[in-house]
């Protein structure tokens, strides 16, 4: 049967008819807990109640079976012991349940007879036009519809909340409700057997009441569709923030490469946030501190920070954070200081950061006008206003008198504030009247000057820097993925290489350094890091020397093959790392970066989700930290950095080409002046990587 999801995720957000099998009596048991919940909706929902031993639970008269019910089932919730879960399930399909919560736990997350039980229900489930949460969830809320089906209560707001941790999203939801926030819908995600966080991204772009969505998850299953969903609810205007714990380079300990050692679990899952312009966070308090600040809704402009303050101290600390953080403080053009001139006092500094150097003390407004100049500024994108503000008012200061003026001026900013420039407070006085102001206008107040930062960093850029290109169609399987068929295969991808001859023999040798312009390098071939293994010599100036090396290496490594290459002129020029990996949830990824023998120590590297175009491949390139060595610099040309961009879009578009391949790299691809030429090359195959890229071309289809 066909499913219209659409309809489906209606019946699980507002049901008709709700129906809690395992309704218990027992408040130490789920079936209470969710009951009672359940309950709480009775006024929107019809709530029926489920227990084998009939009786009464919470008051309300129970059923011994589902097949007691003389209505069809919109929404089961299913709390009853792993023993009893199947047949549970087999029985609200049979009333016609359109949506399935699933608290109950023990399948897909006990072993492989546990997700052979589960694969084989969701197929049932499936089958007869369902949708299934879970299992081992926490249940689900709206608090728009009173569909309450979980143990614990949220308050109501604007922010959905998609956790696959029961008590992390407690501990969210509280601090969101510490900050004047609270939740449209929170659905505990459990297994993600059927329904995942894909489709309940989507659903909840498309809530009215949702206005941000708030996700902490440990295992995106369908990246590639966590990228589109993210992308699609941006776009709408819905922003999502997300939280990912579990990722490291654990993926990778098994890799064959530095390309496989250096795209971690991490790397990746920033790569799809920022393809998916998510805002990506690591700790639930930055969290809620980053979803307080998009309540402003105002829209991302750039990374020039002005920074407000009446105390020289604060502004100098407020500059180093921010300029840590990656955000600019730039000094202001000379129009905004003649603005910010007319409305402050003589002694005010108005460089960047503005200090008030007690303007504030003569006239608490003094904050409002020179915040409003700020507003109006065509060199500020972002406003950061810290230290004594909020002071006056809180009955802490002897200048008790200036209290009203002050909480006149937080009226006024708040005015000056909405839907505009990104702003951020940092308040020594976070609770006092005119801080609770801002805080309740929208203007997001902090106590630290590091969470009023990350905040603002969150929602002053925009996040979406780059877009994920479809994959395209398999190739025609590698035959051979020896160093010369490697080096060959890129080649005819568009990378171009050094003249190269791969000789078995003494005589071979010969003709290749007949055919071949010294200096030379000699390679052994077969090894699985050339050079780390010393089977690779550099700078032969001649034949004598290349025939020497041939012996040397010869007896020492005893290879099967070499390979005779010219050399390149290296002066001047930039080594680079580039490398593509398939990634289980992800599809083919990316990553470029500073290459040669110490890439894994230097750590300089982007990763992206392949393929990239070459415009996307040039940005990569120019946010790597040694990005200003691509630049002209002590009478060195600058080097061409388009023709590497070309050769790592190339990379990118062969590697997403070929499902066969797990890993591959050039290590290095030398940029000049006068282009980029890649010195080596590898690639390896695998059955993981033929696995994922049908699972990512499933996901795209």
């Amino acid at each position: 049967m066909t499913r219209d999801l659409s309809s489906l995720l209606d019946a699980l957000f507002d049901p008709g008819h709700i129906v809690v099998v395992g309704a218990s009596a027992d408040p130490a048991k789920w079936g209470n807990a969710v009951a009672l919940q359940a309950l709480r909706g009775a006024d929107r929902h019809a709530i029926s109640l489920v227990n084998r031993r009939g009786g009464e639970v919470l008051g309300q008269q129970v059923v011994t079976s589902v097949g007691e019910l003389d209505r069809p089932v919109d929404l089961a919730v299913i709390t009853v012991p792993e023993f009893g879960f199947e047949e549970a399930v087999d029985g609200v399909l049979a009333r016609g349940a359109r949506a399935i919560v699933a608290i109950t736990a023990g399948l897909g997350e006990s072993g492989e007879e546990g997700r052979a039980r589960q694969d084989a229900l969701i197929q049932r489930v499936r089958d007869a036009g369902a949708v299934l949460v879970g299992p081992n969830c926490l249940g689900l809320v709206d608090n728009h519809t009173a569909t309450y089906i979980s143990s614990n209560t949220f308050r109501p707001g604007g922010v959905a909340l998609l956790s696959q941790s029961g008590n992390l999203a407690i501990e969210v939801a509280r601090l969101l409700g510490e900050r004047g926030l609270g939740i449209s819908r929170f659905v505990s995600l459990g297994n993600q057997a059927d329904v995942g966080l894909v489709e309940l991204i989507e659903a909840c772009a498309a809530d009215e009441h949702t206005e941000a969505i708030a996700v902490y998850v440990e295992d995106v299953r369908d990246g590639r569709g966590f990228v589109r969903a993210t992308a699609a609810a941006v776009e709408a205007g819905t922003p999502v923030v997300v939280l990912a714990a579990g990722v490291s380079s654990a993926g990778a300990r098994g890799a064959q490469s530095h390309t496989g050692s250096l795209t971690s679990d991490a790397a990746v899952v920033a790569a799809a946030c920022r393809a998916g312009g998510a805002i990506q966070v690591r700790t639930p308090r930055e969290l809620a501190d980053v979803l307080m600040a998009l309540r402003q809704r105002a829209q991302p402009r750039g990374s020039r920070v002005a920074v407000l303050t009446d105390g020289g101290g604060h502004g100098v600390i407020a500059c180093d954070v921010l300029e840590a953080a990656g955000l600019e403080v730039p000094a202001l053009e000379p129009a905004t200081q003649a603005a910010l001139s007319e409305v402050l006092w003589s002694q005010s500094s108005l460089t960047n950061p503005v200090d008030l150097a007690g303007a504030g003390e003569m006239d608490p407004q003094s904050y409002a006008k020179a915040f409003a100049a700020l507003q109006r500024a065509d060199d500020v994108d972002a406003i950061l206003m810290t230290g004594y503000f909020g002071g006056y008012s809180s009955g802490e200061d002897g200048l008790t008198g200036l209290g009203p003026a002050e909480c006149a001026a937080a009226k006024q900013i708040s005015v000056d504030a909405a839907g505009r420039k990104p702003v951020a407070v940092q308040s020594m006085f976070p609770e006092s009247p005119a801080s609770r102001i801002l805080a309740e206008a929208g203007v997001p107040v902090f106590a630290a000057i590091e969470d009023a930062v990350a905040a603002l960093a969150a929602t002053a850029v925009d996040p979406r820097s780059a877009s994920v290109l479809a994959v395209p169609a398999p190739a025609a399987p590698i035959a051979a993925v020896d160093y010369t068929s490697s080096r060959a295969a890129f080649a005819a991808a568009g990378v171009p290489f050094v003249a190269a001859r791969e000789v078995h023999s003494a005589a071979e040798l010969h003709e290749a350094a007949r055919e071949l312009r010294p200096p030379y390098v000699l390679k052994a071939l077969g090894l699985l890091h050339k050079s780390d293994a010393g089977g690779v010599v550099v700078g032969l100036p001649d034949r004598e020397a290349l025939y020497l090396s041939y012996a040397q290496l010869s007896e020492r490594l005893a290879p099967a093959a070499f390979s005779v290459e010219e050399m390149a002129d290296v002066r001047g020029g930039v080594e680079l790392i580039v490398g593509a990996r398939w990634d289980v949830r992800f599809g083919p990824t990316l990553l470029v970066g500073l290459g040669g023998t110490s890439t894994e120590v230097l750590g300089d590297v982007q990763v992206a989700l392949g393929p990239v175009d070459a415009s996307e491949a040039e940005r990569m390139l120019r946010r790597l930290k040694a990005a200003a060595l691509f630049d002209e610099h002590r009478g060195r040309p600058a080097l061409s950095v388009s023709s590497a961009a070309r050769a790592v879009a190339a990379v990118s578009w062969f590697a997403a080409a070929h499902p066969e391949v797990a890993e591959l790299e050039i290590n290095p691809l030398l940029v000049a002046p006068s282009g980029a030429l890649a010195l080596d090359a590898r690639i390896v195959t695998g059955f993981e990587a033929r696995f994922a890229r049908t699972s990512a071309t499933d996901q795209e289809n």
